[in-house]
């Protein structure tokens, strides 16, 4: 029994590496996304809601066949409004690490610097901050993907924002 158990246990591992192998790779190369979302400013104590809307970009570099590193960059704007004043344009710029669940889904945390725009009466300020983040991609046909994101910024001035994003875009 002990022997039939022991080839057993050494059969199933030895069948279930490759496929681990197959099942894991870190997503590799250019990237370019659309999102959209929810977007929860606080500002003072005071917290409103609008839509998110924006642009990414970004490069990954495998470090192995699970993890990749990589850059990101993006635009952003949102709908939300405080009376006379308007949250503004985003621009973010960080870097991340992906982790491959299987050949078509991975996970990343993303960590980097925000620069965003509050207008009052037709007058900008722009307060820097910190971004951090988690989400996931899938993908959908050949280098397409879809995922989901959220994210938190602090800037200066009191003032924050917790995101959820959808986002599709390609590889190259």
């Amino acid at each position: 029994m002990k022997k039939l158990l022991f080839v057993a246990g050494v059969a199933s591992a030895v069948l279930a590496t490759p496929a681990v192998a197959e099942d894991t790779a870190a997503p590799t190369g250019a990237r370019v996304e659309a999102l959209i979302g929810f977007d929860n400013v606080s500002i003072g104590g005071f917290d409103k809601s609008g839509a998110l809307f924006g642009l990414g970009a970004g490069y990954d570099f495998a470090i192995n066949n699970s993890v990749s590193l990589g850059l990101d960059g993006e635009v952003s704007d949102s709908t939300t409004k405080f009376g006379d004043a308007q949250s503004g344009r985003d621009l973010y710029v960080g870097g991340r690490v992906s982790y491959a669940l299987n050949p078509k889904a991975s996970l990343y945390l993303k960590a980097g610097y925000t620069n965003a725009r509050i207008i009052v009466d037709d007058d900008g300020a722009n307060g820097d901050g910190f971004r951090v983040g988690l989400g996931g991609q899938l993908i959908v046909g050949g280098k397409a993907y879809v995922g989901a994101e959220y994210r938190y910024s602090n800037y200066e001035g009191d003032f924050s924002r917790h995101q959820v994003a959808a986002t599709i875009g390609t590889r190259f």
